[in-house]
């Protein structure tokens, strides 16, 4: 009887150690079967990959360094990833007709509004405005400082024979300048007019060295005008103001584009913030601001 009572008291004893003793940590569960007809378990998507954003834009907005400005500030406040393709108007837009563009910056009013009207490009809106100048060597071979209007400027170095670099890439500066001979009735180019077919920059190099008269926007001029040997011989005209606006491609007709990403863009521009830093662009260098900020304003053009 003893024994029974020793042994009972030793599997009491056992088992009141084996309870106070810690529990092993549980194991997880291997995930349910989830084929067909299963319940899916929620899944945490992935932070999103940054997306590139390509942006045609105008040699101007380039070549005067306010991209340089911007577009960091762009890309530390939304993540995106700005690819850049400076070219002409003409050329920018013609990117957008094709779906090959996220975004356009463009300056050709005329030219933008038949883009949107085809339906490439939706939410164009009014960003800036600078000028342009006409520029050439000191002497000004063909009297045009003291013009009344940049139509006679323009006859007037028609009638000079004097060089005139155009920059012949069917940009917004381009288009500008083809306005401006139409308006002096000037139809008859002889060796005199010379075609760059390059950016504004370039341009302006050739006209430099060749002691020749361009049109240029007033922005690239300066940033560049350390180095060219021409000076501003006209302005004010009212046939010279430079206006720029940005539009988005139309993702409903090019589903490839970045459509966040384009609209992202649009928007940063317009934004308080940026266009107070394009009203300030060029003041501590230049002394003038290189662009006026309009979003927001009444859009006429």
């Amino acid at each position: 009887m003893k024994k029974y009572v020793i042994v009972t008291l030793c599997l009491l004893l056992s088992f009141g150690l084996y309870g106070c003793a810690p529990k092993a940590p549980e194991q997880p569960q291997a995930p349910a079967d989830q084929g067909q007809g299963a319940a899916k378990r929620p899944v945490t998507a992935p932070e999103p990959e940054i997306k590139d954003v390509i942006l045609a834009t105008t040699t101007s907005t380039q070549d005067s360094g306010l991209l340089d400005e911007l577009i960091p500030l762009f890309e530390g406040q939304t993540g995106y990833r700005v690819k850049t393709i400076a070219v002409g108007t003409g050329q920018a837009l013609e990117l957008g007709k094709k779906g090959e563009a996220d975004v356009l910056l463009v300056h050709a009013p005329a030219a933008e509004k038949e883009v949107v009207a085809a339906g490439a490009a939706i939410n164009r809106q009014l960003v800036m405005h600078n000028d342009y100048v006409v520029v050439g060597p000191e002497n000004d071979p063909a009297g045009i400082k003291g013009a009344e209007s940049c139509a006679e400027a323009f006859q007037r170095i028609a009638e000079a024979e004097a060089i005139f670099v155009s920059r012949g890439d069917d940009s917004g500066t381009h288009k500008k300048e083809k306005e401006l001979w139409q308006a002096a009735n000037v139809t008859d180019k002889g060796k005199w007019y010379q075609e760059s077919g390059t950016g504004m920059g370039q341009t302006l190099n050739i006209a430099s060295e060749k002691g020749g008269y361009t049109l240029t926007d007033r922005a690239t001029y300066l940033a560049l005008k350390k180095n060219l040997s021409l000076t501003v011989l006209l302005e004010g005209d009212q046939s010279l103001l430079n206006v720029y606006h940005v539009m988005q491609v139309n993702p409903e007709k090019f589903p490839q584009v970045n459509a966040a990403g384009g609209k992202a863009f649009v928007d940063f521009m317009v934004a308080a913030e940026t266009q107070k830093v394009i009203g300030e662009f060029g003041v501590d260098k230049y002394g003038e601001p290189l662009f006026f900020p309009d979003a927001g304003k009444p859009d006429i053009y």
